[in-house]
């Protein structure tokens, strides 16, 4: 534990007068004090004092010593007050109030972040999540969304301070460090929070790190965890966002995982049976032998919903000219674009094969 927690608390009993305030480890050594000569000093028969008598106020060397006690029990600090008479019993009796209260927000905390980053690497049995979340007085059937902040350009160890001044609930939301480029952020939200807000606050975590560190993330999230258990889920629906628009949404830096479409169930077929549909679907020649031209033809006729017209309006030729160029596909794929079930198979071919170069250039 921050020996700063006790310190803040300290510092605000400096006002008390005539009174020393102060905190010593298990081992008697003074951590934190109003008085800041005292700080590093070794008061070894004092901690045995305490030691022996946990409970309660003790006296000792005109100084009064209540125990802060931890998990199992046991002495780990005691807070001290100078004097010996009642009212310096009722000093510390105050002081370490105020001291514990401290101590268990900073662990429960500390212990929520580590539980929250359990949950979502899937180091917890699932029927132990319900009572932990009841010892840390943690709300479970909460919504909470989760979203995955991989760095690109490269990475800051500063990224987690930065984007954790964007959630002031610490109790609740939780920015935490996975590995040298990820970080994920588990915040709770209402019930009525839309796609597009969730959309709206990942834009908002990407312009802070890039105007703040100069770094170019992209950010996935999956779909709302209505309870603790669902965390693991949403975290791993961030990563294949992440991964799948890497593939077929390059362009994009924020990726939902609701909006992946096909390319999320291709992205899950094995590479030996998008081959095989590959050479299904292109009987009389290989896709790879449309040229560039052909390619960026098809793929305006698909971005104008096969309107003829309109493509041809868009790439500034003839309309004529547009049909012919359908026609010459169609002899080389036997596809014809026009027909609605031809354009479907075609396109789902395009992402099939940028899925199998995304392999290959692994």
């Amino acid at each position: 534990m921050s020996n700063s927690v006790f310190q803040s608390v300290i510092l605000q009993l400096k006002d008390v007068p005539g009174r020393v305030f102060g905190v010593m480890d298990a081992e008697g050594c003074v951590i934190s004090c109003t008085e800041q000569s005292y700080i590093g000093e070794c008061w070894t028969d004092a901690a045995l004092r305490v030691n022996s008598s946990a409970e309660g106020v003790v006296t000792f060397g005109q100084k009064c010593f209540k125990a802060i006690v931890g998990g199992a029990n046991f002495f780990e600090y005691a807070v001290f007050c100078t004097g010996s008479d009642e009212a310096a019993k009722i000093a510390c009796t105050m002081a370490y109030i105020a001291l514990n209260d401290a101590k268990i927000f900073y662990e429960e905390k500390h212990d929520r972040g580590t539980f929250v980053k359990n949950i979502i690497m899937d180091n917890i049995l699932p029927g132990d999540i319900y009572i932990r979340a009841k010892e840390l007085h943690f709300a479970a059937d909460a919504p909470r969304a989760v979203f995955l902040v991989r760095q690109v350009s490269h990475s800051d160890v500063a990224t987690v301070d930065v984007l954790s001044t964007m959630f002031p609930d610490k109790g609740q939301d939780f920015v935490l460090s996975i590995n040298e480029t990820d970080i994920a952020v588990v915040k709770q939200i209402s019930s009525n929070t839309t796609a597009a807000e969730l959309e709206k606050l990942a834009h908002a975590m990407e312009d802070k790190l890039k105007n703040e560190l100069f770094i170019r993330s992209v950010i996935g999230f999956g779909t709302v965890a209505e309870h603790l258990r669902g965390l693991a889920d949403s975290y791993k629906e961030a990563q294949t966002a992440i991964d799948v628009g890497k593939v077929f949404d390059t362009e994009k830096s924020i990726i939902n995982y609701e909006n992946l479409g096909i390319g999320r169930l291709i992205y899950q077929l094995p590479t030996t049976l998008c081959d095989i549909f590959l050479s299904e679907v292109f009987k009389k020649n290989s896709i790879d032998s449309l040229d560039q031209e052909t390619l960026f033809t098809i793929n305006k006729f698909f971005e104008n919903n096969l309107n003829v017209s309109e493509t041809s309006r868009k790439l500034f030729v003839h309309r004529n000219t547009l049909v012919y160029r359908l026609e010459k596909i169609k002899k080389l794929t036997g596809l014809d674009l026009r027909q609605f079930d031809h354009a479907i198979v075609f396109k789902v071919a395009l992402m099939v094969r940028k899925y199998l170069s995304s392999r290959d250039s692994r």
